[in-house]
C-alpha cells in the first residue's frame, strides 16, 4: 500500500476558534487556548496518521494589524503558510461582522488555492437562520470549495470537517514518524501551558507582553521512589511594572500561575512535575530582533 499525505493550513483572525479546532482535530492539546487575541504566535503543527495516511494540520497566527516587530512576524508566519499546501481551513467567527482583515485573507487566496470555510462558534447564535445571510456574504467574495458551520467548543459538525479534509490526500512520504502527533519540542509545548495560564489569570495588557522559556528538563526519582519530571521556566515580561504583577503580593499570582500549569503539565506528560518559574524584565522585548528570535517567535527560527 503506498503512503499518502496531506498538508492544511488553518487560517482567519485572531480569535476566531482556530487553535481550539487545531486541538480537537488531532486530539490532542497542542496550541495554547485563551479567549484573548493573539494567543498563537508562530506557526504550530498537529500531526495526525490514519492508516497510509499523514495529516499535517498547520494552526497560524491570527492576522491582525501589526503594532510591533513580533506582529509582523506573526503576520508573515500566516502568508507562508497558505504557499505550497493541499488545502485552507479558513475559520471564521459568526458573532461577528467581516472585517478588513478577513478580507484581506480572502484577496490573498490564489484562484487554483482549495479553501473550506469553517463557521465556527454556532452554539451561539439563537437564531439558526441568521446562518442564511452570512454564508451568502462569505460565498460572494470566494469561491470556497465548501462551508461547514460548527462548534468547536461542542464537537459538533467536526466529523463534517474530517470528511472534508480526507478529499485532499495525495501519494507522498510521511514527513514525520506516524506516532508523532505535532512538530513541537517539549519544552515549546511546556512553555505554552505555562503562558496559557498567565492568560487566563491576568488582565489584557500584560499577557501580551510575556514570553515563556522553558530551559532543562529532567526526570528524576525522589526519595519516595516516585518519578518526577524537574521543569525549569522563564517568565519574560516587558515592563519592570509587569513583574511585579505577574508576581503577585508574596508570590500569590505566581503560585496560581504555577499551580494550574503544573497541573495541566502533569496531565499532559503522565508524570509528577516539579516546576520552577523565575520572572525576568526585557524591555520591549516585542520590538527586539534578536530577543524575538531567542525567543524562538521569528519566521527564521526554529522555536527552539
Amino acid at each position: 500500500m503506498s503512503s499518502r499525505n496531506e498538508f492544511i493550513t488553518i487560517i482567519g483572525r485572531a480569535n476566531a476558534g482556530k487553535s481550539s479546532l487545531l486541538n480537537v482535530l488531532t486530539g490532542e492539546k497542542i496550541a495554547a487556548v485563551s479567549s484573548k487575541p493573539q494567543t498563537t504566535r508562530t506557526r504550530i503543527s498537529g500531526i495526525v496518521t490514519e492508516e497510509d495516511t499523514q495529516y499535517v494540520f498547520m494552526d497560524t497566527p491570527g492576522v491582525h494589524r501589526s503594532k510591533n516587530k513580533l506582529g509582523e512576524h506573526m503576520n508573515k508566519a500566516v502568508k507562508d503558510s497558505v504557499t505550497d499546501v493541499d488545502l485552507i481551513l479558513m475559520v471564521s467567527d459568526v458573532t461577528a461582522k467581516i472585517d478588513d482583515n478577513e478580507r484581506n485573507i480572502i484577496g490573498s487566496f490564489r484562484k487554483n488555492d482549495r479553501v473550506i470555510l469553517i463557521l465556527n462558534k454556532i452554539d451561539l447564535l439563537k437564531d439558526k437562520e441568521k446562518l442564511v445571510p452570512i454564508i451568502t456574504e462569505y460565498s460572494s467574495l470566494y469561491d470556497f470549495e465548501t462551508i461547514i458551520p460548527v462548534s468547536v467548543l461542542q464537537n459538533d459538525g467536526i466529523d463534517i470537517i474530517w470528511e472534508e479534509v480526507k478529499k485532499y490526500s495525495s501519494e507522498g512520504p510521511h514527513y514525520f514518524p506516524d506516532t508523532s502527533f505535532t512538530d513541537q519540542h517539549e519544552q515549546v509545548i511546556a512553555s505554552e501551558i505555562i503562558r496559557e495560564k498567565i492568560l487566563e489569570l491576568m488582565s489584557d495588557e500584560v499577557p501580551h507582553g510575556i514570553a515563556v522559556m522553558v530551559g532543562e528538563m529532567k526526570e528524576r526519582v525522589n526519595k519516595a521512589g516516585e518519578d518526577i519530571l524537574d521543569i525549569s521556566a522563564d517568565i519574560y515580561c516587558e515592563r519592570g511594572s509587569h513583574k511585579g504583577m505577574v508576581i503577585g503580593k508574596n508570590g500569590s499570582m505566581l503560585k496560581k500561575i504555577g499551580q494550574l500549569a503544573r497541573e495541566e503539565l502533569e496531565s499532559f506528560f503522565e508524570i509528577k512535575v516539579n516546576l520552577q518559574c523565575w520572572v525576568k524584565v526585557k524591555e520591549d522585548w516585542r520590538n527586539k530582533e534578536n530577543l524575538i528570535r531567542n525567543f524562538g517567535l521569528s519566521n527564521n527560527s526554529t522555536n527552539m
